[in-house]
């Protein structure tokens, strides 16, 4: 799924989650073994593909949806979910376009969805289930309980991978410091990031679907990810070809988009990064920058680790200066240079490769 779309539509799901008024209206629906198709925003779209139906404008309640739920047509939200703009409307998208669907309701709310910006709902009369669709893309609400088990399953699998992580981060300070770091090293770390990152928004949208009965899972999750993304941006910051931030931020988006069967082949990761895989191969050495050991040295502002960094040019030639060489940097001063010093022996002596 696009990360675009995936985030928007984790969004939208706070819409429906348990404890909001259309959430409750979805479950009174179901229990009332009623089906419906509500398209939430994107009025002037939704406007030029439906007919029929008529008008009322009249502030959202559950029990109003509900009620309006027994008629054929379609109801039309607004994108707050404050007002219920038309009702027993009729949707007619271009047929051109593509659906994985059978149902006819759910072909209908499949194609709006790619017609329009809108959020559209689809709940099943036969099978009492509920369908979210946007840009095409669907997710189908589970039952509290349902969605707990697979939260906590989803859980699991984000602490291995973040314990994972944290080795071979282990590992490759360890490496930083003797200089040895290679291509595959880098890689690895990269692939190790990303697959927290995404096990964390599959559970961020358990957490969103669960809503007010997802706070365990949440505090577990803020837990696991703590620090992650800063880390990450530092690690990016020491290898890519330029560690400006915003250039990182493009960085990050197109590794995004690398497929998960190919997060740990150096011929994916490298030209994202900026590097030419015909002139480093795997087994290839390379120099941290120094940005990501360096902020884990305490009070050492971001400012300064950047003029370090801009001066010295790598973690080895760092690790060299003396006390007077880093007190030449602007910012640093005696007091703060021999911190640094300090630091850097208490970092690699909490490492080992």
């Amino acid at each position: 799924m696009d990360p675009r779309i995936d985030e928007l539509l984790r969004l939208e799901l706070r819409k429906v989650a348990p404890g909001t008024r259309l959430r409750e209206a979805l479950e009174s629906i179901i229990a009332g073994r009623t089906g419906a198709l509500i398209v939430i925003g994107d009025v002037t779209n939704v406007g030029a593909i439906s007919n029929g139906g008529f008008a009322i404008d009249i502030p959202f309640t559950p029990q109003r949806l509900f009620e309006l739920a027994k008629m054929d047509g379609a109801i039309i939200l607004d994108g707050d979910c404050e007002r219920i703009l038309k009702a027993n409307v009729h949707l007619v998208p271009d047929p051109g376009l593509p659906t994985s669907e059978t149902g006819m309701r759910h072909r209908t709310a499949e194609r709006v969805s790619r017609q329009t910006r809108g959020l559209v709902i689809s709940i099943s009369q036969r099978r009492e289930m509920v369908t979210l669709y946007l840009a095409g893309q669907r997710v189908t609400l589970d039952d509290i309980e349902v969605a707990l088990a697979k939260a906590s399953q989803a859980l699991q699998t984000l602490e291995r991978y973040r314990s994972r992580l944290d080795e071979v981060l282990s590992r490759l300070t360890a490496l930083e410091f003797y200089d040895l770091v290679t291509i595959a090293d880098v890689t690895e770390a990269i692939g190790r990031f990303e697959l927290v990152g995404r096990v964390s928004r599959e559970v961020s949208r358990y957490i969103v679907q669960l809503g007010t009965e997802g706070r365990l899972i949440r505090m577990q999750a803020e837990e696991l990810t703590a620090s992650v993304d800063d880390d990450y941006v530092l690690l990016l910051r020491d290898y890519a070809a330029d560690p400006g931030l915003r250039k990182i931020a493009a960085v990050r988006a197109k590794l995004a988009e690398v497929t998960t069967d190919r997060l740990f082949e150096p011929d994916s990761i490298l030209p994202v990064l900026g590097i030419s895989t015909a002139m480093l191969g795997p087994e290839d050495h390379v120099r941290a920058r120094g940005y990501r050991v360096l902020a884990r040295i305490p009070m050492l502002p971001s400012t300064v680790v950047h003029r370090i960094v801009d001066r010295f040019g790598s973690l080895p030639a760092i690790l060299q200066a003396s006390a007077a060489d880093l007190d030449d940097v602007d910012g640093v001063g005696t007091r703060r240079a021999r911190s640094i010093i300090n630091g850097l022996a208490r970092v690699r002596s909490h490492t080992s490769a």
